[in-house]
């Protein structure tokens, strides 16, 4: 009966060959009956026969214990303790245990199974440091039991189940049957059954008479192994969407490669400043400089000589009402090639072409810009930092702004993204006085981490570029990973960005949908 109901199943008959049995007698025990089937098989024969109301079936789960490949070895070879026990008997003057090895063979097995012999107490240890057998005979418990799994895959007692198991020398295997019963249309011939209303039918009225297949709303779709977004992706097209609703315009971010002069010196870092030494920052070696600032098309009139000088004396001899820092400024280091450590050099240079868009009143108009792109820093890789990460950066061009105002509007826009409790902190950074690093509490690290950083431009900064006195810019960036990891409970940054990320993450990783307010 095996082989036939194997053979059915093949052929894809499966179907055919249950109604024949059932028919037979009911119920069906799929186990007994079709023991060479796969559980694929009979669960896609019944539900197609239980859809067709021909029969119904009860699940039925066990569990079996499978050998191991060590518990085969035993099966066949005996225990270790008593591979242990017999080489010892053997030899009449006992065996040191580097003869047992030899012995047996199997250093492992010598090891473990004359530890056992001796709670066993079949073994002893003489004066001289050999072992002997004390028993008389021994009873191989443990062979007795596997094999009796290897036959019937189970034992009366479940602690020696459990036993064995730890010792590895078992696995438990779940099995799943069905108990198969005749439903109220059961037949030995599956009816056709039609899955479209044809136009044939209609003109024809077989129709009427004709069995149509019930729709399966249960069903689940074919996996279209369709392409995900990572994370960062669906985190950053609603940070987007937040810049867009609140009027903030993007700046062109796709320039990774920038001059010391943009990423550094237009935003008031001095020359010896140690975010510019090569622990901190990736230098080019090739090309090594930049040419010096200046038009990129004919429509571009901006005076970028005086801009020049004037960070060349703001740095080295001050200008504007500051007193710069006073050391010799060179060219040479400005037009050294990086990549950016921050995008504020993008914002830098759009405040530049901003400066340059006065109206009537000499006063450029009001701007909000920001850009999300990536940034990199010769950082140590640890649970939140990569050297190779996101920076999300607005700035906000207007007369009248205050710290107060700054400090409202990162409430405001982290409330957007459903951080609240944010905590303020003073920090010193070149290009704004003042300035304050942000903190949120992250629950998966258990305590306060830096989301953000904010400050006000410095006017030696924006005068530079030809701003009015009084023209005041906030500047704000955080980090595209942070708020994802708060987001999505990750406590490790690598596991979201880097070779180590889980790609089932990804493909799994729910819709964002920030708390906006």
């Amino acid at each position: 009966m095996a082989s036939t109901t194997a053979g059915s199943s093949h052929s894809g008959d499966l179907a055919t060959t249950i109604l024949q049995l059932l028919n037979k007698s009911s119920p069906l025990l799929s186990a007994d009956a079709f023991p060479g089937a796969s559980f694929v098989e009979v669960k896609a024969a019944l539900d197609r026969l239980a859809s067709r109301e021909m029969v119904s079936y009860d699940t039925i789960e066990r569990e079996e214990a499978i050998l191991e490949p060590e518990g085969e070895q035993i099966a066949a070879n005996g225990s270790h303790e008593a591979r242990v026990f017999d080489a010892l008997r053997s030899a009449m003057n006992g065996l040191s245990l580097q003869d047992l090895e030899k012995t047996i063979g199997d250093k492992n097995v010598a090891k473990i199974g004359q530890g056992r012999a001796f709670k066993e107490r079949w073994i002893s240890k003489t004066s001289d440091g050999k072992f002997i057998a004390v028993a008389d005979s021994i009873k191989d418990v443990t062979q007795e039991q596997l094999q009796t799994i290897k036959d019937s895959r189970t034992l009366p007692s479940t602690k020696l189940l459990a036993d064995l198991k730890k010792r590895k020398l078992i696995r438990m295997q779940k099995i799943i049957s069905f108990r198969i019963h005749k439903a109220t249309k059961f037949a030995l011939k599956i009816p056709d059954e039609a899955t479209d209303l044809t136009a044939d039918m209609i003109t024809t009225g077989s129709w009427k008479s004709a069995t149509f297949k019930p729709y399966n709303f249960r069903a689940s779709g074919a996996d279209q192994r369709s392409g995900a977004l990572h994370p960062l992706n669906k985190v950053r097209s609603e940070f987007r969407q937040i810049f867009f609703e609140m009027g903030f315009e993007e700046m062109p971010t796709d320039r990774f490669v920038e001059s010391g002069f943009w990423n550094f010196d237009a935003l008031f870092v001095p020359q010896q400043h140690p975010a510019r030494d090569l622990q901190d920052t990736f230098y080019i070696s090739d090309p090594k400089a930049a040419d010096k600032p200046r038009a990129t098309s004919p429509e571009d009139k901006k005076d970028y000589g005086t801009y020049w000088e004037n960070v060349k004396a703001v740095h080295q001899d001050g200008k504007y009402g500051s007193i710069g820092y006073r050391y010799p400024w060179s060219g040479d280091e400005s037009l050294r090639l990086v990549l950016r450590t921050h995008t504020t050099a993008i914002s830098a240079n759009m405040l530049h072409k901003l400066a340059a868009r006065t109206g009537p009143d000499s006063y450029p108009p009001p701007a909000r810009y920001f850009s999300i792109d990536r940034v990199f820093r010769n950082e140590s890789v640890d649970a939140t930092h990569l050297a190779e990460f996101h920076q999300v950066e607005g700035v906000i061009a207007d007369t009248n702004l205050t710290l107060g105002g700054l400090m409202e509007f990162m409430d405001i826009f982290f409330g957007k993204m459903g951080i609240t409790d944010l905590k303020y902190k003073p920090a010193y950074n070149p290009y704004t006085e003042p300035s304050m690093e942000i903190f949120s509490y992250h629950k998966g690290l258990g305590k306060l981490i830096e989301i953000g950083n904010s400050g006000m431009f410095r006017p030696e900064m924006l005068e530079s570029m030809g701003f009015p006195k009084d023209m005041r810019v906030y500047g704000w960036g955080l980090s595209l990973e942070r708020p994802t990891m708060i987001k999505y409970s990750i406590s490790n940054i690598r596991e979201l960005l880097g070779h180590k990320v889980d790609l089932n993450f990804v493909q799994g990783s729910p819709a964002v949908r920030l708390n906006k307010t």
